[in-house]
């Protein structure tokens, strides 16, 4: 990998230490740092062990860069963390989440990480984007979490969205985070089996074998 995707990994693990604790105004918040904890060790696992290939695809999707909707995704996300330390830190609006939920909030976002994880040591076309890859030899993925649900990313993401600002300790942060970007990984969720369903050979042969999209059972 290039230098410059470390520098850029680093760089956005230092702006959610910026976020959080520049708007609390204080570095002694204990979940603040199991928080960061967690991102580091992702951040740092996903370059020891993932394919090369597939990090390239993700910083820069087919060679170019993100789309504005994923740019503005990560834009909410940035908000999140600056909302949980303002509340947490100054105002008080509604950090009163109990600690117990708190820690259900991260052992969540560890689950959900792990689960994204996983899926993209399964599947080297995990793109941050809907895109055939042919350029890349896409194939249907049928291993792993694949096994029992057709786009595990989306459901570890919708584990992480669901289970960030209750980690934090702002039930603000938690509202704004979900009510902004789950629409928005629904949308996507169904908006790329439709497309893999018409573009990707075999993918019809494994939606009849794998039945649910996000939750075995449910849907």
């Amino acid at each position: 990998m290039p230098i410059s995707a470390y520098l850029q990994s680093a760089g956005f693990l230092i702006l959610a230490a910026a976020a959080l604790f520049a708007s609390a105004g204080t570095i002694e918040i204990a979940g603040f740092w199991l928080y960061l904890a967690i991102f580091a060790a992702v951040l740092t696992a996903s370059f020891l062990w993932l394919d090369p290939g597939l990090l390239r695809e993700r910083m820069r999707p087919g060679g170019k860069r993100p789309p504005i909707a994923l740019q503005l995704f990560t834009a909410v996300l940035v908000l999140h963390w600056i909302v949980a330390g303002l509340d947490r830190g100054r105002f008080h609006w509604s950090d009163s989440v109990p600690p117990w939920l708190q820690a259900l909030g991260l052992i969540g976002i560890a689950a959900g990480y792990a689960l994204c994880f996983w899926a993209m040591t399964e599947n080297r076309f995990f793109s941050s984007v809907i895109r055939i890859q042919s350029d890349r030899g896409q194939y249907v993925v049928t291993t792993g979490p694949y096994g029992f649900i057709r786009h595990p990313g989306y459901t570890a993401g919708i584990i992480i969205i669901a289970a960030s600002g209750v980690a934090l300790g702002s039930w603000l942060a938690a509202a704004l985070l979900v009510v902004t970007c789950l629409p928005f990984l629904l949308y996507r969720a169904i908006t790329e089996d439709r497309i893999l369903q018409a573009q990707l050979p075999g993918y019809p042969d494994y939606v009849a074998r794998v039945h649910w999209r996000l939750l075995p059972g449910i849907w």
